[in-house]
């Protein structure tokens, strides 16, 4: 559904991306996440046809967004970050606006679909200039939906909504898992967990990850690691846990919690159960410890920051 090869788009002399290639397939929710100024916001104007390349390729339904960018668009849903909403408008009259603008006509059914679909009938006669910011998202979530286009390309659709607001708002883009092809760009990591299949991280133009959430945990997490908490941790606690086979360090995280490194696939819990039960230290917890993707994250952009310092200073 979408191709993306080598792209690269300078301002200037500034690379804002470079060689940035990945594919999304028919009815796949991709997360692209990454700081801000990493290059995800170029990346989503560049296929909507907002703008266009330096160099590389992008397809979009099989259409060229440069050579063929008006096709591109008939199968876009663009909801930017900041979305250009008409607050004189009334949510009703500002969606009928937007497919007139898209060529559709007799749009009252659709109209009614779509504003039940995001869940803002109730203030289809309200104007827009009244709405909250988390209904003006809904009603940007709409204008991008209305032609029922193949793709959405969605630029941090929760900004600056409050919790209630961003758990809605995350459900509907689930929902959209399968009908549609979803481009979710965010920068809260928890999100892109959450409601997608496949996580794209780029960092400083570069796509820097692409993988499941839980393969990119897998791929980069190096060793396991368990805590565990006891009631009467004995000064040479440390030292004893380093013994069982298995064992890489031990950290005291105080308070009787110990975090373990560990080889990974050595599953060495029972004996490190039965040396805390065995010595009467009194076990309270044990439980794996998951990176999770801010440390991924975190892992991926320091490593290619610190990479590049280093090309730097032997240049």
């Amino acid at each position: 559904m979408i191709q993306v090869e080598n792209l690269t788009k300078y301002y200037g002399d500034y690379p804002a991306i470079e060689g940035v290639t990945f594919d999304v397939k028919e009815g796949e929710v991709i997360g692209f996440l990454g700081p801000n100024g990493a290059g995800k916001t170029t990346t989503m104007r560049i296929l909507t046809g907002y703008m266009p390349p330096t160099s590389g390729m992008a397809r979009v339904a099989g259409y060229d967004v440069f050579a063929d960018s008006l096709a591109v668009r008939q199968h876009i849903g663009y909801m930017p970050e900041t979305v250009p909403l008409y607050t004189d408008m009334s949510v009703r009259s500002y969606l009928d606006f937007m497919a007139r603008l898209r060529g559709m006509r007799k749009t009252k059914a659709r109209l009614d679909e779509i504003m039940e679909t995001v869940n803002i009938t109730d203030e289809a006669n309200t104007l827009i200039g009244h709405l909250s910011k988390g209904y003006r998202q809904r009603v940007g979530l709409a204008q991008a939906l209305i032609h029922d286009p193949d793709v959405l390309i969605l630029d941090e659709p929760t900004i600056g909504l409050d919790p209630r607001q961003v758990r809605e708002v995350r459900e509907l883009i689930k929902g959209f898992a399968g009908n549609h092809t979803v481009i979710l760009s965010t920068h809260i990591l928890s999100e892109a967990s959450q409601v997608c299949g496949r996580i794209l991280i780029i960092n400083e133009g570069k796509i820097v990850a692409e993988d499941t959430p839980q393969r990119l945990t897998e791929s980069l997490k190096g060793h396991d690691r368990i805590l565990i908490r006891v009631k009467n941790p004995p000064p040479a606690i440390t030292r004893e846990l380093k013994s069982v086979g298995g064992v890489l360090s031990v950290e005291d995280n105080k308070d009787g919690a110990f975090e373990l490194s560990c080889t990974v696939g050595k599953d060495n819990r029972s004996e490190i159960a039965a040396m805390v039960v065995g010595r009467g230290w009194g076990l309270l917890e044990m439980r794996p410890l998951v990176m999770g993707l801010e440390e991924i994250f975190l892992k991926l952009t320091q490593a290619e920051g610190a990479a590049e310092e280093e090309v730097r200073t032997n240049a």
